[in-house]
């Protein structure tokens, strides 16, 4: 397991949240994301609901422990793994 510490994408350096990914390790290196940090805040992943592959990246939608829905991308084209949060889905009906 490794944390990765990146900027969520489009946002300045001063309102950077960071994100942190840990990645279950099986038969290969980070296999599927089992925990992340959003800023401060930490969730686990209950579920990996799907999992595609683009060219350069691997796109993990997950059910966190917050009962959300995130998107999480890991860059495999460069040597750290980049992770981004590429999209959010409230289902919990808070706003």
């Amino acid at each position: 397991m490794n944390w990765l510490h990146l900027p969520i994408a489009g946002q300045d350096d001063d309102e950077q949240m960071r994100l942190r990914v840990v990645c279950y390790s099986g038969r290969k290196e980070d296999e599927r994301p089992v925990r992340f940090q959003l800023g401060d805040h930490e969730y686990f992943v209950e579920e990996v609901v799907d999992q595609w592959y683009g060219p350069d990246d691997t796109f993990f939608k997950v059910r966190a422990s917050d009962q959300n829905l995130y998107v999480l991308r890991r860059r495999s084209s460069t040597p750290e793994s980049e992770w981004t949060l590429e999209s959010f889905r409230n289902l919990t009906g808070v706003r």
